[in-house]
C-alpha cells in the first residue's frame, strides 16, 4: 500500500495511507545499506510503499522520488547529513532577535541550504512583544536586510498577536517546514495557527537565554484549509552539507548577482583581483554579515571547522 510519512518517533515511522489509516511502520534494513550518507534515510514528507510481514508488522519497503528535501549536517556525525523533511513547498524560519538570540550566521546557513535545494524560504520574526527599543531597531534592520535580498519577512508575536491571517494564508494547500532554534516560539505559533493543537510550550532559560526543547520528534500537522505544516525539533546549529566551494556563492542571491562581473569565472570572492563581490561589500551593496557567513561556509570545507561557529549558538 502507498502512504505519506507524517511522524518520526526515532525507530518507528507513522504513515498515513491512501485508505485514510495511520499505521506504525519500521524500515527495512536494506535502506541503511544503500549509498545514503544520512542518519535518517526515511523522513517526514516521504511518499512510501508499505508492506506487512508474516507477523503483521508494517515495513516501509520503498520511497518514491522526492520533489526536493532539505538537509543539515548531522550534529553527531559530521560526515553524514540529517534530512529535515522532503517534498516541501516552502520553509518558514522562525527567528528571534532576542529571547533567545538567533544569529545571522545561523539564518544565512539555513537560507543558503533552502536555496541549494530550491525551497522558497520565509522568515517569521517572533516575540516582538518582548523587545525594547534597541531590539526593535535591530529587528527593523534585519527585516530590511533580508527583504532587500528577496526573502519575505513578517514581524509577529505568536503570544499576543490577534491577527495571523497573512501567515495562515501562505500555508493553505502547501507543505511548509517550520524550523528554528529551541525557544523561538514555534510551538506557540503552531498552536495559534492550527485550531485544536495543544503542542507543549516552555519558557526559555532566563539564565542562559537559550531555548529548551519541547518538540521531540518531527511531525506533519494537517491544516483545516488544506496542506500540512511540519513541526521539527529546535536546532542549535545549521551545518551545511554537500556544497561544493565554487557553488556556495550561488546560494547567496546578492553575491551571485555581482559574481557575474568578476574578472575570473571561478572567483572565490576572497582576495582575487577584479572581484565584483568584494567591491560590492566595500560599497555596502552587500551586507558584511552576509559576506562573513559566506566565508564561514567556505571555511567549513576544511575538516574540523564545522563545530566552531556553533559553540555559543
Amino acid at each position: 500500500m502507498k502512504g505519506l510519512v507524517v511522524k518520526n518517533t526515532g525507530s518507528w515511522y507513522q504513515v498515513y495511507t491512501e485508505e485514510g489509516n495511520l499505521i506504525d511502520c519500521k524500515i527495512k534494513g536494506n535502506f541503511r545499506l544503500k549509498d545514503i550518507r544520512s542518519t535518517n534515510p526515511v523522513t517526514i514528507g516521504d511518499k512510501v510503499t508499505v508492506e506487512m510481514n508474516d507477523s503483521g508488522v508494517a515495513f516501509i519497503s520503498d520511497i518514491e522520488d522526492r520533489k526536493n528535501y532539505i538537509v543539515r549536517r548531522s550534529s553527531n556525525l559530521s560526515k553524514q547529513s540529517h534530512i529535515l523533511a522532503a517534498n516541501l513547498d516552502q520553509a518558514f524560519l522562525i527567528v528571534t532577535v532576542n529571547y533567545p538570540v538567533t544569529t545571522t550566521a545561523f539564518i544565512d546557513r539555513f537560507l543558503a541550504t533552502a536555496e541549494a535545494y530550491r525551497i522558497p524560504a520565509v522568515m517569521l520574526f517572533n516575540k516582538t512583544d518582548l523587545y525594547d527599543e534597541e531590539d526593535t531597531e535591530y529587528l527593523e534592520a534585519m527585516i530590511h536586510l533580508y527583504e532587500t535580498i528577496g526573502y519575505p519577512c513578517f514581524a509577529i508575536s505568536a503570544r499576543t498577536s490577534e491577527d495571523l491571517s497573512q501567515i495562515k494564508a501562505l500555508l493553505v494547500n502547501k507543505t511548509t517546514l517550520f524550523s528554528g532554534h529551541s525557544g523561538v516560539g514555534k510551538s506557540t505559533l503552531i498552536n495559534r495557527l492550527v485550531p485544536g493543537m495543544r503542542l507543549k510550550t516552555k519558557h526559555i532559560s532566563e539564565y542562559h537565554n537559550k531555548g529548551v526543547h519541547t518538540t521531540t520528534f518531527s511531525e506533519m500537522i494537517p491544516i483545516p484549509e488544506g496542506g500540512y505544516l511540519i513541526d521539527t525539533p529546535g536546532i542549535k546549529g545549521f551545518g551545511v552539507f554537500d556544497m561544493e566551494g565554487v557553488e556556495i556563492s550561488h546560494y547567496f542571491p546578492e553575491l551571485f548577482r555581482f559574481s557575474s562581473q568578476c574578472r575570473f569565472h571561478n572567483c572565490t570572492h576572497r582576495k582575487e583581483p577584479g572581484c565584483a563581490v568584494l567591491k560590492a561589500v566595500e560599497d555596502s551593496l552587500i551586507s558584511e554579515s552576509r559576506y562573513l557567513s559566506y566565508l564561514h561556509i567556505l571555511d567549513d570545507k576544511d575538516e574540523g571547522k564545522y563545530r566552531e561557529p556553533f559553540r555559543h549558538g
